[in-house]
């Protein structure tokens, strides 16, 4: 009898009366139900049109005895008619909050059998890490062999009590955030938070569970800067707690706590590396690939994608299966046997944090790979765990190896990649000096970046002013500054260093793991002059 097809407008028709409700009804306020009403008889042209709150006895009432008296009707008829509009819109309103609450919530998967079988054959395959990079980039994301990886195992660790984050670096327009967001369509929608603005206060007013477990994805942190101090004690402490003045039922002013819980994962993209220091120390630093080649491999994705020729479903395929792969994966304790004898390289800064960090991330990989490990049981507490083998630790060093070496560098990542630039442009036009204009032509790099550039590069010692070249008649070229390389080895040398600490852990582990496989061997048995001899293995 009440037609809600028109939202604005709804019909209520009985044998003596119709009744037409002006507006709609408010779906907040549930203490009240006040509407304008337009009562007149069938086929009548009286009308009679009135405000009223249903809820009100008394106004209801007035309302009954005016209707009976104006259209010339019962007031019996009128009361009942009233009290089932009033039923018939209480049931609608009741019944769109819950739809509208419906919608609201994420429809969680549910594997079907055999779904849940190929991402468990899948998990158990040989070469997991390196199937699993391929299958990234089916999904669609373009190079960054190593970075799309990295940030893959970290966005896994959400599930883990120790998760990582990551910062991607890069200048503007390189695809920062493209990487982030595809990458981040491989992990389910239940798992995830994207953000683009945040308010100062906004993080504590989640429940106090909903973000545990949780990627949080900040599209561009310069448009979270108010949020960034809550974001690294949620990082570092895993719960954030805030004290509010708060007035109950009763008008009593109360002090309450507002507290949320972690653990999480974030990732954010930046331009500005310098400007959140704090927030990097906390972070996976990954540097977006400006080199020609990914720029190649990008722009001929381009032109396949608008010839039509790039398959979407294969790409959606792809990520489908991943975020099946996500859903198997269930939290597990990771004890990494072999901790103590990775020491990382000296040259690496904030040494204390990156240690932590590289060992949380040999135990995302052994996480991600539980369906390869034995379950093992804690004698004192019964806890399952697994336990990180040391083909897990050598995949572990072969991704962070870039990691590290950016966090051993003394400059910042954007003036490290021009630096790097700079000394191809010298080596192949062999050149030991070079001038600003030279390399703004050629290297096409702004008047403003370039002077940054420089003025980093001179103050930490890798570049330095010389005088200008001599022509034939002993006058200099130029009248502008030249400067100069100092070491175009640095670099090279830093890697050479990093890779042979990384090696030197390896080969003490190894000789270590050999030799506990030796202690604990049973003695060989042997036959000497017809009788059994044990001889113990050394």
């Amino acid at each position: 009898m009440l037609d809600t097809t028109n939202p604005h407008h709804y019909h209520y028709t009985t044998k003596y009366l119709q009744i037409q409700v002006l507006g709609g009804i408010k779906m907040n306020n549930l203490e009240r139900m006040r509407v304008t009403l337009s009562i007149q008889k069938p086929k009548h042209t009286m009308v009679l049109r009135h405000s009223i709150d249903l809820y009100n006895d008394n106004m209801v009432e007035k309302l009954v005895r005016k209707t009976a008296e104006r259209l010339e009707i019962g007031t019996t008829i009128v009361r009942e008619t009233l009290q089932n509009l009033t039923s018939a819109l209480e049931q609608y309103r009741i019944d769109q909050l819950a739809k509208e609450q419906e919608e609201g919530q994420l429809q969680i998967k549910v594997l079907s059998s055999k779904e849940k079988q190929e991402a468990i054959k899948f998990l158990k395959s040989k070469d997991l890490l390196k199937k699993t990079n391929e299958l990234i980039g089916q999904s669609g994301v373009i190079g960054e062999e190593t970075n799309r990886l990295l940030m893959y195992l970290i966005f896994t660790s959400r599930k883990t009590n120790n998760p990582l984050h990551c910062i991607s670096l890069g200048s503007s327009g390189v695809g920062k955030t493209h990487l982030q967001s595809k990458v981040a369509e491989l992990i389910p929608e239940e798992d995830k938070i994207e953000i683009t603005v945040l308010s100062a206060n906004a993080f504590y007013y989640f429940n106090r569970t909903e973000l545990r477990n949780k990627l949080i994805l900040i599209e561009d942190l310069d448009g979270a800067e108010s949020v960034l101090y809550p974001l690294r004690e949620l990082q570092s402490k895993r719960r954030i707690t805030k004290t509010v003045v708060h007035k109950d039922t009763k008008g009593t002013t109360k002090t309450i706590h507002l507290t949320v819980e972690g653990p999480v994962s974030v990732s954010g993209c930046t331009t500005q590396e310098s400007i959140y220091e704090d927030n990097s120390n906390r972070n996976f630093l990954l540097f977006i690939d400006e080199s020609q080649e990914q720029d190649k491999k990008v722009m001929h994705y381009q032109r396949l994608l608008s010839a039509g020729k790039v398959n979407k479903d294969d790409e959606f395929t792809a990520a489908r299966f991943l975020r099946d792969v996500q859903r198997v994966l269930k939290p597990i304790r990771v004890i990494n046997p072999y901790a103590e004898f990775l020491e990382l390289p000296q040259s690496v800064f904030k040494p204390r944090r990156t240690n932590s960090h590289y060992l949380q991330f040999i135990e995302a990989i052994t996480f991600y790979k539980q369906l390869q490990r034995k379950p093992k049981y804690d004698e004192q507490t019964g806890e399952e765990y697994i336990e990180t083998t040391i083909e897990d630790i050598q995949e572990a060093n072969e991704i962070i190896k870039e990691v590290l070496l950016r966090k051993s560098d003394t400059i910042t990542g954007a003036s490290r990649n021009h630096l790097e630039k700079l000394k191809a442009y010298l080596k192949k036009n062999t050149q030991t000096t070079f001038t600003n204009a030279e390399i703004r032509r050629n290297l096409r790099v702004k008047e403003t970046t370039l002077r940054r550039y420089n003025k980093q590069l001179l103050e930490e010692g890798y570049i330095k002013r010389v005088n200008p070249p001599a022509g034939r008649a002993g006058k200099a070229k130029t009248k502008s500054y030249c400067f100069e390389v100092i070491d175009l080895q640095e670099y090279d040398e830093l890697k050479d260093q990093i890779g042979k600490a990384l090696q030197k852990c390896m080969t003490q582990i190894q000789l270590t793991n050999q030799a506990s496989k030796l202690a604990s061997s049973p003695p060989s048995r042997h036959t000497q002059n017809g009788e059994n001899k044990n001889k113990k293995m050394s």
